[in-house]
């Protein structure tokens, strides 16, 4: 195989130059990171996991009609999505309070909150992803107050959707991290989810139990990441046919 051009790499996924103009090669490592990747490791088999189930779920926004980047999956660690100009905004949509919401307002975690709340956090790893405000937003240009609007009715569509998806499986949706990108069609401007959805972006929790089964149990110290993310994959069917190892790291020549 030909050598790719690295376009980008990120703590969990890298970027390849695509096949076509406006394509791009997502490629999904195992490594874990947490607390602005102060804490790290390699947690086989993760990539493998979070490239199915996050086709899984680009997949069926596709299909309801909430535009994505996704095109289509290539191999166990690798698929094609759409080459987009991404927003330097991290989109959460926060169901119950978790994380960062319950120390800054010293609400209980697993506190129901009375809607679903969008927050904005500008991407920066340098200063720490700092939460930020539709003002901010729109006085630096990062996005117009249409974009916004726009922005956060997606947001609120991919919350229903997973939503419900994740109930029907036993596992409570608590909150979740999206990017949004552009895509240019001439001087026609659209929206569209990108980057990644799986547990690497997402709070899950067992409704049952309130096992967590996402990467709170790397952050925590809780158990083994990979099978907990085996879980949700088991519940939602999408794991390798017949039960097929995961294996290691496939190397891009």
């Amino acid at each position: 195989m030909a050598r790719r051009k690295k376009i980008y790499e990120g703590k969990a996924k890298i970027l390849y130059e695509g096949p076509e103009p406006g394509t791009l090669v997502q490629y999904f490592k195992d490594d874990a990171t947490a607390f602005n990747a102060e804490k790290k490791d390699v947690i086989e088999g993760k990539g493998v996991l979070n490239n199915r189930l996050s086709e899984y779920f680009m997949t069926g926004l596709n299909n309801i009609g909430v535009p994505t980047h996704f095109i289509k999956r290539i191999n166990m660690r690798e698929q094609l999505v759409r080459a987009v100009e991404i927003i330097p905004l991290e989109v959460v949509v926060r169901n119950v309070a978790a994380g960062s919401i319950s120390k800054r307002l010293g609400i209980d975690e697993g506190t129901p909150l009375p809607r679903p709340i969008v927050e904005f956090y500008y991407k920066d790893d340098a200063l720490g992803d700092p939460m930020v405000t539709e003002e901010h937003i729109i006085a630096f240009g990062w996005a117009a107050q249409q974009d916004l609007d726009d922005i956060v009715a997606l947001a609120l569509r991919v919350n229903d959707f997973l939503s419900g998806i994740m109930m029907g499986v036993g596992i409570k949706l608590i909150d979740f991290k999206i990017e949004i990108g552009r895509i240019w069609d001439g001087d026609y401007m659209r929206l569209v989810v990108a980057d990644e959805i799986s547990p690497d972006s997402c709070r899950l929790w067992d409704v049952q139990t309130g096992q967590k089964l996402d990467k709170d149990v790397f952050r925590r110290d809780l158990g083994n990441l990979a099978d907990a993310y085996t879980e949700v994959a088991r519940r939602l069917g999408v794991l390798p046919q017949n039960g097929a190892p995961l294996g290691k790291p496939t190397l891009i020549n």
